[in-house]
């Protein structure tokens, strides 16, 4: 009987020998970026990988046509261990975030632990989760992926994400994104001004209120928001305007009262001026990230196996915001970060970290990366004691 040490050898073995598979799946997806719900290609190229290495694969889970489930069974029940892949793209950057090294090393991680299936029990999920990215409307695939179920009977998530350094405990923001529409009425700009309701000054004041409102915010706090719609010449009084926001916070608590004073800034606003206002969320709201500390601690030690620095397991608070915390609100999850480029060289969000990603430590993360999340799900799957850890912190984290 293969030890558990045996086990990821051989899984760590059969990576290296997709090497150059792999690679070409996250730049391919790097050469074709598409954004969240359309990433057709994108999720084609996994499920495709995934069906070739043994793995019964479901298509638009959720009513998503670009999501996708992947089952394999072990040799015995068990737990069953979701590794979640993210695909979609930033308009204009295109793979700024990474995301082609996540669904590529998700995958990755499927087809190593497929060469082992026969020696360890339980269940092995592949979760496509599209549009994590907010900037398309319905975005937040896994908080959608939870309300409809789909991680009732999942044991223990895990995923990586492309970062400067190397990293696993991680807490994130959470989030609600708006849409807040002013209605007005056009009129003359020059000749009959006085008969207008001018739209775009009520979403220029509902800034100003903002502005005003971050000073008696907590410093974890974020307000900030474009205006995508404000008129159409100069001459014009616009009747209408458009603001696309997010507001984050610590907790979902915070956020509550952050969004029900940042609704009232709109709604003075719209009272200065005269104009009517609507708000619409484009996004589902993003819970904050819990990382498991137990499962992240066996995940950085296998991280360390492959020769990789993890920074302080000491939890760092991020700034920005994932759906990935509200499958850590329903089970034991971790988000850990992979470094694709030197500290300082690049950052998330940028044409820079997206070249970074098809660069040598872009590709090797997408090896390591996939090497450390195959080896953590066998842990997960062969060591009772450490499943029973892992949900015993879940649950003390959940009555807190």
């Amino acid at each position: 009987m293969s030890t558990k040490e045996d086990l990821k050898k051989k899984a760590m073995d059969a990576i290296d020998q997709l090497e150059e598979t792999l690679i070409s799946i996250s730049d391919q997806m790097y050469h074709e970026p598409e954004l969240g719900h359309q990433e057709f290609k994108s999720s084609r190229l996994l499920t495709d990988f995934l069906e070739k290495h043994g793995f019964e694969v479901e298509t638009g889970i959720c009513g998503m046509p670009t999501s996708f489930r992947a089952t394999m069974r072990g040799k015995a029940h068990g737990p069953t261990v979701a590794i979640l892949a993210e695909y979609d793209a930033l308009p204009g950057i295109g793979h700024g975030c990474g995301h082609n090294i996540i669904g590529t090393a998700a995958v990755g991680a499927g087809a190593a632990l497929a060469s082992v299936i026969d020696e360890i029990p339980g269940t092995i999920l592949i979760l496509g989760t599209p549009a994590e990215e907010g900037a398309v409307d319905n975005a937040g695939g896994k908080a959608i992926m939870v309300e409809c179920g789909v991680f009732d009977n999942v044991d223990a998530a895990m995923m990586i994400h492309p970062s400067q350094v190397d990293m696993v405990m991680v807490s994130s923001n959470a989030r609600v994104a708006l849409e807040i529409s002013f209605y007005g009425k056009s009129a003359h700009a020059a000749g009959a001004p006085y008969e207008g309701i001018n739209a775009l000054d009520a979403a220029i004041l509902t800034f100003n209120g903002w502005n005003a409102l971050r000073q008696h915010l907590k410093e974890d706090a974020r307000i900030h928001g474009v205006i995508t719609k404000g008129g159409e010449a100069p001459n014009i009084i616009p009747d209408y305007a458009e603001i696309r926001m997010y507001v984050r916070a610590k907790e979902m608590d915070y956020l509550k009262e952050i969004e029900e004073k940042v609704r009232n800034c709109a709604k003075g606003a719209a009272l200065a001026t005269g104009a009517d206002v609507k708000f619409k969320y484009t996004a589902k709201p993003y819970a904050n990230m819990v990382t498991n500390r137990t499962l992240a601690n066996v995940f950085a030690r296998n991280l360390e196996s492959l020769g990789r620095k993890v920074l302080d397991p000491g939890e760092t608070s991020g700034a920005g915001s994932t759906d990935m915390g509200n499958v850590s609100q329903v089970v034991p999850s971790i988000h850990a970060y992979m470094g694709i480029c030197q500290p300082g060289t690049a950052t998330s969000h940028s044409r820079e970290f997206a070249e970074a990603t098809v660069s040598p430590m872009g590709h090797k993360a997408i090896l390591d990366g996939a090497k450390a999340l195959a080896a953590t799900t066998i842990d997960v799957l062969c060591t009772p004691d450490l499943l029973d850890a892992i949900k015993e912190e879940f649950s003390t984290s959940k009555q807190n």
